[in-house]
């Protein structure tokens, strides 16, 4: 910033207008006035104080150039009013030869140097005008709340500043810098899509000399990466004035590149908190719901079996229509099931009741419960001889594989085998549930495990869509992680991981003490 107003100041100092001149040669003749009046009756080396002293305040007013003049004039007026003979430029006695040498060597030394403080004065004075400028900005863009409003601060600090117009080109969704609009509703379209391209790829500034107007483009280096450009253009056609205010461009540039990320990261904190009330919204309606339909739904299979056992027995068409309702209510029941643990598993209110078992014993529980959905299907279950105890919520993970067996079933061929293996992967037991039915769609493996997200959409088969969100919770909550990916040979594996820890000792029989290292 010092460099480009430095430039500026001495410009101004050294092109000083032509009135300058004039009043220059003006007050070296009051001065010569002054000095004839006064010389009969001070001696000359006194009246040489008075030219000097004009030099001075011509360099204190005018500038360098004015002062140099002063000083020449000053001594063709003191020799030709002054030194005798008067009125003429010789010269009677030669010591006055020392005398105009000395003086007019006096005289630029004076000038010089008022003129270089006078510079300094306005250089320093143009430092603090543009710091109190530049501080003025920052504060307001801490305070703004929008692009436009970042946009309109900045336009509106370079024409005040610099007598510049500036644009703010910021990456798009698909990542193509577009023009911000600015808050007034007047958007600039002189820049250039190329150039700005090159300086935000290339994050350093360029020059565009070829348009009607110079225009720069300075990257916005933000602290985590580049946030954009900004393009800035002169009122005044020419170059000189991205040159001069180079370094201002740049503390301007970084300035609201900070202000540009500070705003991003609101935006994401404000969608992350909104979700966040979104989810709890949905959760505490999910258990609402699930709590008010739990109880009829209870009451519905509890009359549906008094119908198909009741004495005495129902004709076989309203048998079969009892066990119908029966066996509807019992689904809309485990859906309505889903929907309550997966609002308590969101809520964050489920306590793990870990205990150290064997994997075994849930896997046959599950099959057991899932009789009659397994019907048809041939359940093949190989667990590895190194399998320890795994320390789990018993409840939870059967929960797990009844959701994966009951997939399985629903989306495989009849009669098609379900496949249960388990291994130790390090000091994880990984358990896979492989299935030969669609399996998963390309591109799909990881949006399946959301709520209310089916594989697909348009299936018959009855379900809402939390069976694998749930599943992914509960295996969370116990540390590990749940996958899922399409076999080679057709089919859908789904993977999940338990740690393995270190079981306790057992005196009675020897049990396997964790994962051995592969």
């Amino acid at each position: 910033m010092a460099t480009g107003t430095h430039a500026m100041t001495g410009k101004r100092t050294a092109d000083a207008a032509p009135l300058d001149y004039v009043v220059a040669s003006v007050a070296c003749g009051v001065t010569a006035a002054m000095a004839f009046l006064l010389s009969q009756y001070f001696d000359p080396a006194n009246i040489v104080m008075l030219f000097l002293l004009a030099v001075v305040l011509v360099g204190v007013r005018l500038g360098r150039g004015p002062a140099v003049l002063a000083a020449f004039l000053s001594v063709a007026l003191f020799d030709f009013f002054v030194v005798p003979p008067r009125f003429s430029f010789a010269v009677s006695d030669s010591q006055y030869l020392l005398t105009f040498g000395v003086m007019l060597t006096v005289a630029l030394i004076i000038g010089q140097l008022t003129a270089s403080l006078k510079g300094q004065a306005e250089l320093a004075a143009t430092k603090e005008r543009r710091t109190r400028a530049l501080y003025e900005m920052a504060r307001e863009l801490a305070g703004a709340l929008t692009i436009a409003q970042v946009t309109a601060i900045l336009r509106r600090f370079l024409h005040d500043a610099a007598n510049m117009d500036a644009a703010l080109l910021l990456p798009d969704v698909q990542g193509e810098l577009a023009v911000a609009a600015d808050g007034g509703g007047d958007t600039p379209h002189w820049s250039e899509p190329r150039m700005a391209r090159i300086a935000f790829r290339s994050s350093t500034g360029s020059t565009d000399l070829d348009a009607p107007r110079p225009v720069g483009y300075f990257p916005l280096h933000a602290p985590t990466r580049v946030r954009g450009v900004l393009a800035v253009v002169g009122v005044d056609a020419g170059a000189s004035l991205l040159y001069e205010h180079h370094d201002l461009l740049e503390t301007v540039a970084s300035l609201v590149a900070i202000a540009v990320e500070r705003l991003h990261y609101v935006e994401v904190a404000n969608g992350a908190e909104l979700q966040m009330v979104s989810e709890r919204l949905r959760s505490s309606i999910l258990s609402a719901v699930s709590h008010d339909l739990r109880t009829p739904l209870t009451a519905l299979v509890g009359l549906a079996d008094t119908l198909a056992v009741g004495r005495p027995p129902l004709p076989a068409q309203q048998r079969e229509t009892a066990e119908a309702v029966r066996d509807s209510a019992i689904r809309l029941s485990r859906m309505v099931g889903n929907l309550l643990e997966m609002a308590r598993l969101s809520a964050g209110e489920v306590r793990l009741r870990r205990e150290w078992q064997p994997l075994e014993e849930v896997i046959g529980s599950s099959i057991k419960l899932l009789d009659s959905a397994l019907a048809g299907h041939a359940v093949k279950v190989d667990l590895a001889a190194n399998v320890p105890l795994l320390e789990f919520d018993a409840v939870l993970i059967e929960r797990v594989f009844c959701n994966l067996l009951e997939n399985a079933a629903k989306f495989s061929p009849p009669r098609s085998p379900i496949a249960i293996s388990a291994r130790c992967r390090e000091n994880l037991v990984e358990i896979s549930i492989c299935d030969q039915g669609p399996g998963i769609p390309t591109g799909r493996a990881q949006d399946i495990f959301g709520m209310f997200v089916r594989v697909d959409r348009e299936s018959a088969a009855p379900g809402v869509g939390l069976g694998l969100a749930i599943c992914r919770a509960i295996v969370e909550a116990h540390g590990g992680t749940i996958a899922a990916h399409h076999r080679p040979q057709g089919g859908a594996c789904f993977t999940f991981t338990l740690p393995a820890g270190i079981p306790p000792q057992i005196e009675a029989e020897e049990v396997a003490a964790g994962c051995p290292h592969e």
